[in-house]
């Protein structure tokens, strides 16, 4: 069970008069929903007492996922920004650690279907950044081969890079349930590690209001940081 009660402040990485952007950590969900009913704080209301005015989520971060989050200040900009999302106008670029060595770049090109029952297309390019082997016993085998990805999604469907890349048989470390069972328990025993190492690290849109180029980063903190060390991929 996740618990956050430790959060007091969100860090906030752009605002201006229309919008407003934080970095979102892993284990927060962006608003209150009935499928996780343990959870009784939500990036929404912790940012809208932060800052003493409402606002709008203008897209979605899984509850593992840490990273760039988007809102809105009033109801028209949020309104241009969906449309942006929507129309696949949003440059969004993540960073995983996935089980194995990948290949140098790829395009994983695999229709996902979505709770209702619908297949939808799905497009997600990604690059590898770095690979390491360490020596961490596993099954049969004596060392741990990761990679560390760079993952450009084409569509934004749900779930999506967990999916494409547990369909390529990497899957992302700490993923569950699309993830390695046997890889994620090892990373409880071994690194005392369970959250899931999959990050939003870059935004990039056509700001609605001034039509300029925004650009918005967040940098890799906490587990994800520590992974980079312990698994010799910093």
């Amino acid at each position: 069970m996740w618990c956050l009660h430790f959060i007091m402040k969100l860090k906030v990485l752009f605002e201006d008069e229309y919008l407003i952007a934080i970095h979102k950590p892993g284990g927060l969900l962006v608003h209150r929903t009935k499928i996780a009913k343990d959870a009784d704080e939500f990036a929404l209301q912790i940012l809208r007492d932060q800052i003493g005015q409402k606002v709008f989520p203008t897209h979605r971060l899984d509850r593992k996922t840490s990273g760039v989050l988007l809102f809105a200040k009033d109801e028209e900009t949020n309104r241009s920004m969906q449309s942006q999302f929507m129309d696949q106008k949003v440059s969004k670029i993540y960073k995983a650690i996935v089980r194995g060595w990948t290949i140098d770049e790829g395009t994983i090109d695999y229709a996902l279907t979505n709770d209702s029952g619908k297949t939808q297309y799905a497009i997600t390019h990604y690059k590898t950044l770095k690979k390491s082997e360490i020596d961490l016993p596993n099954g049969k085998f004596s060392t741990a081969r990761f990679s560390l990805l760079e993952l450009k999604p084409e569509t934004g469907r749900m779930h999506q890079l967990r999916k494409h890349l547990a369909h390529i048989f990497h899957p992302i470390i700490g993923d569950r349930p699309h993830g390695c069972n046997k890889q994620n328990k090892l990373f409880k025993k071994h690194f005392d590690m369970m959250e899931m190492m999959l990050h939003a690290e870059k935004l990039k849109f056509k700001h609605p209001k001034s039509g300029e180029d925004t650009l918005i980063q967040s940098e890799c903190e906490g587990e994800f940081k520590r992974m980079f060390l312990e698994l010799q991929l910093d």
